[in-house]
């Protein structure tokens, strides 16, 4: 007989296997009735035939033993022997769907299978199981609704099904479970609105419904839950107010209601629930003030995050009275004020995030809180960046917790003042920012001290000197940014010892020397090395190659010189190449095409020549490419980026032919193919020389010809060869940002601005005059080239003296152009014959000595401009105001916008063009 039962379960455990749904088998093949352990026993084997086992754990549900000795399985001990009670398989690795033979189980108090990979759909049968209280089926990956089934489960006290990618709605029927103490549902895809009728729960204690796409409003009925301690509503889509309702639930000590649409203000009552331990709503849109008294009930806060809301006003002084607060979290709203300066009675405090606000602090007094924060000795973040906080940075902040403190914010402020000595004092510190303010003074070397730093951002003040050559010691660094200041020296060779080092910006200094090489020893910089902007010199060192990981290189507008590094091909993930306004020659090396995720490649303004190389049009991910004002000759390509002249530029390459229309550049030459004949090789070279020399005297004739107009037509490059070229950054710095405080006059072609230009040899800087063309106005570009020109050969002591020229572009991209000349500090002769009273409150006369003089100097300039200079220079717009006087008040002539220069060897003066025309100022025609 017992033979025969087994072969019998074990025949309908196989029919099991292929009619997973036919949970229900009231008979035998034999037609007789099953027991009900026998019932139990095929529900259960029905179940191990739908999933996977792979690690064999439920290898011992077999015949030879009994189901209550199975695995997982438990069994009842005195009334309900023999009968399943519980079945617990949590975190096995099953996988697999779940069989509705589990709702056969009638007797199961417990069913667990959290944890697992299990699939498909929970099975509705589970709505049998009248006495079931726990069903754990968290961090499986089922799916589809939540079965209504589930509310017939009213024994249940436990619903866990959170972790999921369950979908629907939350069945209204959920709400007829008056047992439930634990409903975690997070972490799924459910919709739809929070049904109402989950407020009859009243024995809840903890109700999740977090994580999910739940919409609508929060059920005024949620007051009633009576027994709730966690209310769980975070990231969804719930929109409207806080139910005031909520402040009823006198044993709540979580409240959580980040990151949803809910708006309006915090509804005082919730400040009356003094069992809050947790309070978070950041991330809506709730708004209106903190009530001054919000703090003065709640003795057992601990968190309070009210984060990227609409919040203004002050921030609440009963603040303090929350003395076990842990962590206060108020940034990204709009309070004002100062922070309480009592706030060092928070004594448990560690977190203090006010980042994103309009806080002050003017005077001393106001910094007090800083003061009052030493108290804290629990510290680890303070956060206080993009606020209003002004004047000295007190040396206080040095005193803050040296032992917990890892997150020291105060960037994008007004602080002013140098960053004091002590700050080494911090060496728990891993995050320093004080980035975005006015600090001056040097970089203390004590900041050395602090180890463990990974962030330091100094950048964007007005710090001076030179780096530390401690810096090196900061081995943990992945970030250091000390671009925007006005840093000088060279770069310390140590900080090549920075081995850690993501992103390191040095941009917008005054940097010198060379390039150190160690630099390149940072393998691990893979986000940006920015050493743009300032004066470095020489060539790129070969080490670049070892940056193997590096995405952006950016070394413009710098005095660098030499050919691009074949090394720089091994850059493979090199997405932005920006090396414009330099002294760059040669080629741009084959080798560069290995760089196939280059996206900006600038290599404007140098001095590169040869021919564009076609690979540049293979580049799928190349958007914009500027080369722009070199010397590249050749074709230009039509495949890839250069088929968009939007994304290319290849201006002031005057040899450059061919390419797409938009370009309008002239045709290519087409090579025709030797051909041969039959003439002897000897007679062939006689033609080819006699035909090359009458080429070339013909080509001699027209040069000498034409020399002149060519030359007006080439851009001033090389105007003031063997002077100093300065940038766009150095005029921009010697005139205050071209203040119009330092502005001295306006022209029709451009602006005149006072400067202090350093001398790049060490020297005494040089007041100078630096004359801005208005490009945008017509002629302006032309009045440049033909000033240019025209000063290039002019040596005289009664004629302005051109120091330099820049013809560069701004930072925001725009062509910039300007000439340089030495200052003269009594202004123009026009302001002394008719002086402005408004301008000059003291009177400037001339004495007739002097105006005789001023009368010969002019005379003398004008006599070597017609007479004795390289070639002969009319002015065409000599008038007071272009007559300028030095110390000494000896004049000297400028303003070369308008000049002509005739042709060479003309007795007659005739202008070495065609047509002359009318120039000078409206209303004046100069003599000649």
């Amino acid at each position: 007989m017992a033979a025969g039962f087994i072969f019998l379960c074990f025949t309908l455990s196989l029919f099991m296997l292929h009619c997973g749904h036919c949970h229900v088998i009231p008979q035998t093949s034999t037609g007789g009735n099953l027991t009900a352990v026998q019932m139990q026993t095929l529900a259960l084997l029905s179940f191990k035939s739908m999933v996977s086992d792979p690690a064999g754990l439920l290898f011992s549900w077999n015949s030879s033993s009994h189901q209550c000795k199975w695995r997982g399985v438990g069994c009842g001990r005195r009334r309900h022997r023999d009968r399943v009670v519980a079945l617990s398989l949590n975190s096995l690795g099953l996988s697999g769907g779940m069989s509705p033979s589990l709702g056969n189980l009638s007797y199961l108090r417990v069913l667990d299978l959290g944890g697992n990979s299990l699939t498909g759909h929970i099975p509705p049968d589970l709505g049998r199981l009248r006495r079931l209280r726990l069903l754990n089926l968290t961090a499986n990956s089922l799916q589809g609704d939540i079965p209504v089934t589930l509310g017939r489960c009213t024994s249940l006290m436990k619903l866990l099904l959170a972790s999921n990618h369950l979908r629907g709605e939350i069945p209204g029927e959920i709400g007829a479970l008056g047992n439930l103490v634990i409903l975690s549902i997070d972490g799924n895809d459910l919709s739809g609105n929070i049904p109402p009728s989950l407020g009859n729960l009243t024995s809840l204690v903890i109700m999740s419904l977090a994580n999910n796409s739940l919409s609508g409003t929060i059920p005024a009925s949620f007051g009633d839950l009576s027994s709730l301690q966690q209310l769980l509503l975070w990231l969804n889509h719930l929109s409207g107010h806080i139910p005031p309702s909520l402040g009823r639930l006198s044993n709540l000590f979580t409240l959580d209601l980040e990151t949803n649409n809910l708006t309006g203000p915090i509804p005082p009552a919730i400040w009356n629930l003094s069992s809050l331990v947790i309070f978070a709503v950041n991330v809506n849109q709730l708004s209106g003030r903190v009530h001054q008294d919000a703090f003065n009930k709640l003795p057992h806060l601990q968190v309070f995050s009210l984060m990227e809301n609409l919040f203004h006003g002050h921030l609440p002084s009963s603040l303090v009275n929350a003395t076990n607060l842990v962590e206060f979290e108020a940034a990204y709203n709009s309070f004002t004020g100062t922070v309480p300066p009592n706030i060092g009675r928070l004594q448990s405090l560690q977190w203090l995030v006010l980042a994103f606000n309009s806080l002050e602090a003017k005077s001393p007094a106001d910094w007090g809180f800083m003061r009052a924060l030493t108290n804290c000795s629990q510290l680890q973040n303070l956060e206080l960046r993009y606020n209003k906080l002004s004047g000295s940075l007190p040396s206080v902040v040095s005193n803050l917790s040296s032992t917990t403190l890892t997150f020291l914010s105060l960037g994008n402020n007004e602080i002013s003042g140098q960053i004091p000595e002590e700050i080494g004092n911090l060496v728990s510190l891993q995050d320093l920012e004080l980035h975005n303010n006015s600090l001056t003074g040097n970089i203390p070397s004590s900041v050395s001290m602090i180890r463990d730093l990974t962030v330091l951002r100094l950048d964007n003040n007005s710090l001076g000197g030179p780096v530390p050559t401690t810096i090196g010691n900061l081995t943990q660094l992945n970030t250091l940014a000390l671009a925007m200041n006005d840093l000088s020296g060279i770069i310390p060779s140590t900080v090549g010892s920075l081995v850690s080092l993501l992103q390191l910006d040095l941009s917008s200094n005054y940097f010198t020397g060379a390039i150190p090489s160690s630099l390149f020893n940072i393998t691990t910089l893979a986000i940006s090395l920015d050493i743009s902007n300032n004066l470095l010199e020489g060539p790129i060192p070969p080490g670049i190659g070892n940056l193997q990981n590096l995405a952006e290189f950016h070394a413009m507008s710098n005095q660098l010189k030499g050919k691009i590094p074949i090394t720089l091909a091994k850059c493979k993930l090199l997405q932005i190449l920006q090396l414009q306004n330099n002294s760059f020659t040669g080629n741009i090396p084959s080798p560069l095409s290995e760089l196939k995720g280059l996206e900006i490649l600038d290599l404007s303004s140098n001095n590169f020549s040869g021919q564009i190389p076609k690979f540049l049009g293979d580049f799928t991910t190349l958007y914009h490419l500027n080369l722009s004002f070199n010397n590249f000759d050749g074709q230009v390509p039509t495949a890839g980026v250069f088929a968009n002249a939007t994304e290319i530029s290849v201006l002031g390459n005057t040899k450059l032919c061919g390419g797409i229309q938009d370009l309008h550049l002239p045709p290519c030459f087409l090579h025709i193919p030797n051909i041969r004949h039959k003439l002897p090789v000897l007679a062939i070279v006689i033609l080819l020389v006699a035909t090359i020399i009458c080429i070339v005297s013909l080509l001699l004739l027209f040069f000498f010809a034409c020399h002149k107009k060519r030359a007006r037509e080439t851009l001033p490059s090389a105007v003031m060869r063997g002077c100093h070229v300065v940038s766009y950054q150095q005029l921009a710095h010697a005139t205050d940002g071209f203040s119009t405080a330092n502005l001295l006059g306006e022209g029709s072609y451009g602006s005149v601005y006072r400067g202090n230009l350093c001398d790049p040899t060490g020297g005494e800087d040089n007041v100078v005059a630096v004359k801005v063309l208005k490009l945008q106005t017509p002629g302006a570009l032309k009045s440049f080239a033909a000033e240019c020109e025209a000063m290039r050969n002019l040596r005289h002591r009664n004629l302005v003296k051109i120091i330099t020229a820049c013809s560069s572009i701004d930072f925001s991209g725009n062509d910039f152009k300007a000439i340089v000349f030495d200052f003269m500090p009594n202004g123009s002769l026009e302001e002394w014959l008719h002086p402005n009273m408004n301008n000059q409150p003291e009177e400037r006369h001339l004495s007739l000595v002097q105006r005789v003089s001023i009368l010969c100097d002019v005379a003398h300039a004008l006599d070597y401009l017609h007479f004795n200079a390289a070639a002969p220079v009319v002015h065409c717009d000599l008038k007071p105001s272009n007559v300028l006087l030095d110390d000494d008040m000896v004049a000297h002539v400028g303003d070369f916008g308008l000049a002509r220069i005739l042709a060479e060897g003309c007795s007659s003066f005739q202008p070495s063009t065609s047509s002359m025309g009318f120039r000078g100022t409206i209303g004046y025609a100069p003599p000649g």
